[in-house]
């Protein structure tokens, strides 16, 4: 008897047997950087076992008519009961819905954890003899888990390493049943067909060559101090891996420097990708650029909330192969180089879902470089560096934390591993400090709204940084009309490009120009004032700031002022810790942007969290108790209980026509996110309860007046403040 795996639409028949060979193969060769290999393989053999069945072949043979079989449940029980795997047997419950909590033996049966679904009953439909008959597959558990892993003893490092092999396993399957449903196509000729790194190196190695040589020709004192970072990195390159910093001031060139370490880095130690984790979809767009043009667009995959694509969408992208293929690297990251956000990153990481684990296994045999890392949630921040460290511990991957203001983070990662140490690329940081330093910060005290207003209209060119939505509209309305802006999250993506450009025209050519903005001008907005003024907040932010002032380095120090302000009505309540860690750490610093002055912030900081305010979802916690489902349900890099409201134009309107007639897709929600606004609960309730909404769902709706409700120059109109968007 021919036991059927698959069936397509042109009535081809995949045999079981095949099929479940196919998906070991490819999750063992998947498992190979984390020595998972032979665990991977058997956990693929044994996915679809229940459809060995007559129960399973019945359902194989006709779909529509035949109750559902739950092969994934008879899988797992084989695997928990037989084998006594739970990691393997996690994976298998979890391969097609998500991977559930694991529970306890006295979980019930209809819980959904792993142990209740252990007691339900599949003796009458299911029976693994033909499996056993058909297939031999090794039992021995001390053969088959990877010695690193028996010897382990952190609970975290066990359920990482189940989310791992779920991964292997789920992309296997995916690319097993996508290569068979293609007309019988292999699975390796249907994906990847990527360069190598090493291939790529020449490339890169070129436009070196080629940017030191217009450096030379320059003959700036700058290009020699970039030069310098530059090449740090690539003797830095030749390293082992592990973890890395590299700290390099605003304009010393961290872009193509951390790519250089990173190119070095993977020939040095055979590694397969690049990925970049950035927490602006704003730099993404400006870094994927700069890579694309290096190492060609090809070779360059964006994952991100802008990017993602339907499965109806794939079909359209036939007559586009290079576009399809792009499209379809974002599900599995089999490109050589990945830029993505951390939200993206460290949601996957945690998820239990197939869809979003699949790529996981494709981290192993990387260098990571973590932009901005500085800007990594403080609620999250104990679980993301315990990932960090295991990647670095097992999955022979690099992560390199690369920012101009240095997270402290060596003590959370030796007191994960003490083994664990970042090692600084730069060879002298106080040095490029001293030289990168651009502007002086004086300190005006306390202020009121007048006198902010006032300071700024005696400014022919000056940006305002505060730390409110709602007092960035006030002194925007206290300023004198010409050539003022505003610019906050109030307003849509398309609103605040537009005026971002007016802006750097007024800029570039003299042109009086006073902005007031929030945080958001702060990371990822190239743009040059000869003065910035910046309430108080935490130094991270008070440095990003300064990024913004002098930032071509056409003045002197002493001409570029960063002001520094506190305002009546005190700080947002998620502020309070940041402002206070900064000002305690501004008490004796020479200079603001010094390590030791931002070292001690970000000490003082994490100990006036503590261990609950840099976990306050008890992740590691769950982790250690196999929560799978519970994990993937608390973990949300940014927690943000935001309403979608779209405000319609001219140029929207028929995708807003096609929204009410519910026809979703992700190409439409991409095109109507350029024109909305995400708001809070507090001000979702308010414009609704006013009639002000024209509501679509529980949490989108289209603004029925804009004419009235939202201002061409501050965006939508709201008295309010519940909160600062910091990510996209």
């Amino acid at each position: 008897m021919v036991y059927i795996g698959h069936k397509s639409d042109d009535g081809r028949i995949q045999p079981l047997k095949e099929h479940l060979e196919g998906v070991a193969k490819l999750a063992g060769a998947f498992a190979v950087p984390f020595m998972g290999q032979a665990h991977a393989e058997r956990t693929g053999m044994l996915h679809d076992a229940g459809k060995y069945s007559e129960a399973g072949q019945k359902r194989m043979n006709d779909p529509e008519h035949t109750a559902k079989v739950d092969h994934a449940t008879f899988g797992a029980k084989m695997n928990l009961e037989q084998l006594k795997d739970p990691c393997g047997a996690s994976v298998i419950a979890g391969h097609h819905g998500g991977m559930p909590d694991l529970g306890n033996r006295m979980s019930g049966e209809g819980d959904g954890t792993l142990y209740g679904r252990m007691h339900k009953d599949l003796s009458g439909r299911l029976d693994a003899s033909a499996f056993w008959q058909e297939n031999d597959i090794e039992k021995d558990n001390r053969k088959i888990f990877p010695e690193w892993l028996q010897k382990e003893r952190l609970p975290f490092s066990w359920q990482f390493y189940t989310r791992m092999l779920f991964s292997c396993l789920v992309d296997a399957d995916f690319l097993d049943t996508e290569a068979f449903m293609k007309k019988g196509e292999k699975p390796e000729e249907l994906r990847g067909h990527y360069a190598a790194l090493k291939d790529l190196k020449p490339l890169f190695d070129q436009y070196i060559a080629e940017l030191k040589e217009k450096s030379k020709k320059a003959k700036k004192e700058i290009n020699g101090k970039r030069n310098e970072i530059l090449n740090d990195c690539l003797e830095a390159g030749e390293g082992k891996p592990g973890l890395y910093s590299l700290t390099v001031p605003t304009g010393g060139g961290k872009t193509i420097s951390s790519l250089a370490f990173a190119m070095a880095h993977a020939k040095q130690n055979d590694m397969k990708r690049i990925i970049y984790v950035i927490p602006y979809t704003s730099i993404i767009e400006q870094n994927a650029k700069v890579f694309r043009e290096i190492l060609g667009d090809e070779n360059v995959i964006e994952h991100h909330s802008g990017v993602q694509v339907d499965e109806d969408e794939k079909h359209t992208m036939e007559e586009n192969e290079a576009l399809r293929k792009k499209m379809l690297a974002t599900e599995n990251w089999d490109a050589p180089v990945i830029v993505t956000t951390a939200v993206q990153f460290f949601d996957s990481l945690f998820s239990n879902k197939p869809s979003k684990c699949r790529k996981l296994h494709n981290i192993a045999d990387s260098v990571i470089i973590f932009d901005e890392a500085q800007m990594l949630p403080l609620a999250y921040l104990k679980p993301c560096v315990c990932t960090i460290g295991e990647l670095a511990r097992h999955y022979h991957v690099t992560a390199v934390l690369c920012t101009a203001t240095q997270p402290s983070l060596n003590r959370m990662f030796s007191d994960y591993d003490k083994n664990l140490t970042v090692r600084e690329i730069c060879h002298d940081v106080a040095a490029l400090q001293t030289f990168f330093r651009r502007v002086h910060f004086e300190d005006a005290g306390k202020m009121d709204m007048d006198g902010v207003t006032e300071a700024l209209t005696q400014q022919n060119q000056v940006l305002c940084i505060v730390n409110k939505k709602i007092t960035a509209q006030q002194v925007f309305q206290k300023l004198p009309k010409e050539g003022s802006y505003h610019l906050s999250t109030w307003m849509t993506p398309d609103h605040r490009t537009k005026v971002l450009k007016e802006i750097r025209e007024r800029l570039k050519n003299g042109l009086p120009c006073r902005v007031v903005s929030t945080s958001l001008m702060e990371a990822g907005v190239d743009v040059d004032f000869p003065q910035v003024w910046r309430e108080k907040a935490g130094l991270d932010s008070i440095l990003q700031a300064a990024g913004r002032c002098n930032r071509e380095g056409n003045h002197s120090a002493e001409e570029s002022k960063v002001v520094l302000f506190s305002l009546d009505g005190g700080v947002p309540k998620h502020m309070q810790s940041n402002l206070t860690a900064a000002d305690i750490a501004l008490e004796d610093a020479a200079y603001p942007d010094e390590s030791p002055t931002i070292e001690a912030y970000f000490n003082q900081l994490y100990r006036m969290n503590g261990e609950k305010g840099l976990d306050t979802k008890n992740i590691l916690d769950s982790c250690g108790k196999y929560t799978f489902e519970t994990i993937a349900k608390d973990f949300h890099l940014i927690d943000s209980d935001t309403y979608t409201i779209y405000i319609p134009t001219v140029e929207n309107a028929e995708d807003l026509e096609a929204l009410r007639e519910g026809k979703y897709s992700r190409a439409l929600m991409r095109r109507l996110g350029r024109s909305a606004v995400n708001v809070y609960r507090w001000d979702w309730k308010k414009l609704n309860e006013s009639g002000k909404l024209e509501r679509l769902d529980e949490y989108s709706a289209i603004l029925r007046d804009p004419n009235n409700d939202y201002d061409e120059q501050c965006g939508l109109k709201l008295d309010t403040e519940t909160g600062l968007g910091l990510f996209e």
